[in-house]
């Protein structure tokens, strides 16, 4: 018996993952890779391997290729921020003006494009805001507001632009809020102002932060906020979809900005990492904050946040300003630095209740299930997420070889 049936997977059913992935996606061009790792109470059952790294070198994918994982640097730094909220250092319902006093008079867009017309909050920023993406901030790559193109003007989201951490939250005293904090779910630059905190709080620059607190404790070696000289020929090259299934290079891996360290250490999508690395944080959290004898955050802590912390308890479908995946998210609330599922038949796919996950820009994903102890990460490097249904997809396949359930 294999390892996989050992775990309750079929291994058969298992074999549809790589067949779809190659056959729908990498076969006819739309990614130039793909790496799957499943994993069953920290083991590995099962490993895609599938394309090309860098396609315009003939660069083969390799169990250890680098990728840029984009957002999924939130949970990241939404565990660094737990860290500092379990010593004491700063609380979920703080003011934010509390730690960011540059912060204490912003208030909420009416009209205009600068001098702008404002309301005052109905209540102040508080960190958990941040956390759960209720502050009223945004991303200038949405397009949808004044507000957007604010953020636009002034680059605030350009890591390897000119300006950092310390500055990016300056400039953002200047611009007003789109909404009331609490008052609904956008998501937004919340998480690079968690790295901010994270960095005043402890003292120390993010990256550093990140390498004591996390990196090493969890043997993640290969994440970090840019390439180093031992990882350039693991980079994997990234790519821009194009209407009608093709696409295009993004990035090419060996002038990328990322070979520098960037001016800006974005909490919110600055990380670059392998899948292994990843799977690593997951099957912590999983765990419930503990893996190989490092303990990251207490059990409760990890409870805390894969909670929903949505107001109301209502799901993304009621409260969000901006859908901007490929799921509908109905049955999905938003826990302290990822989705949560809270009632799994209103997603229309196979999950679990109590299941969280994330993923970034580029297509890449990962999810932990606590019910059939299940850990997943996807890698590729495509923009936008939402070019095809591969974390939808992913899941069910995954779901429809379990055999063996919790639930």
């Amino acid at each position: 018996m294999s390892k996989a049936e050992k775990l309750g997977f079929s291994v058969s059913r298992l074999a549809r993952i790589d067949r779809l992935l190659q056959e729908r996606y990498v076969g006819p061009g739309k990614l130039p890779c793909a790496q799957f790792v499943l994993a069953r109470g920290g083991e590995v059952v099962h490993q895609t391997l599938l394309g090309q790294q860098d396609p315009e070198r003939g660069a083969p994918i390799a169990d250890d290729t680098v990728y840029r994982i984009y957002s999924m640097t939130k949970p990241i730094t939404s565990v660094a921020l737990m860290q500092l909220v379990e010593e004491g250092l700063v609380a979920l319902d703080d003011p934010v003006a509390k730690h960011i006093p540059e912060w204490k008079d912003l208030a909420v867009f009416s009209a205009g494009t600068g001098p702008y017309l404002t309301t005052p909050c109905a209540r102040p920023m508080q960190v958990v805001d941040l956390l759960r993406h209720t502050s009223g901030l945004t991303y200038g790559f949405q397009n949808r507001t004044n507000v957007d193109a604010a953020y636009r003007k002034l680059k605030l989201e350009a890591m390897h632009g000119g300006h950092d951490l310390e500055t990016m939250i300056q400039l953002m005293a200047k611009v007003p809020l789109e909404f009331s904090p609490g008052e609904a779910w956008n998501y937004s630059v919340s998480t690079d102002v968690c790295g901010y905190l994270v960095q005043k709080i402890a003292g120390k620059p993010l990256d550093q932060v990140f390498a004591e607190r996390i990196f090493q404790p969890l043997k993640m070696v290969d994440t970090g906020f840019s390439v180093r000289d031992d990882q350039r020929s693991r980079f994997a090259a990234c790519y821009d979809a194009v209407p009608g299934g093709g696409m295009k290079l993004q990035d090419d891996p060996q002038k990328s900005p990322y070979l520098e360290p960037p001016a800006l250490l974005s909490g919110g999508g600055g990380l670059v990492g392998t899948a292994a690395d990843y799977l690593r944080f997951a099957n912590m959290l999983l765990n419930r904050g503990e893996l190989d004898g490092a303990r990251i955050l207490a059990p409760k802590t990890v409870d805390l946040m894969a909670s929903n912390h949505l107001p109301g308890g209502g799901d993304l479908t009621e409260l969000s300003r901006s859908l901007f995946s490929e799921s509908t998210n109905a049955g999905v609330g938003f826990g302290l630095g990822f989705a949560v599922v809270f009632d799994p038949p209103q997603t229309l796919i196979p999950c679990s209740l109590g299941e969280f996950y994330w993923g970034g820009a580029a297509s890449t994903a990962f999810w932990v299930d606590p019910v059939e102890d299940v850990t997943a990460v996807f890698m590729t490097q495509l923009l936008p997420s939402s070019s095809y249904p591969l974390r939808r997809e992913l899941r069910t396949l995954v779901y429809s070889a379990l055999m063996e359930t919790n639930g």
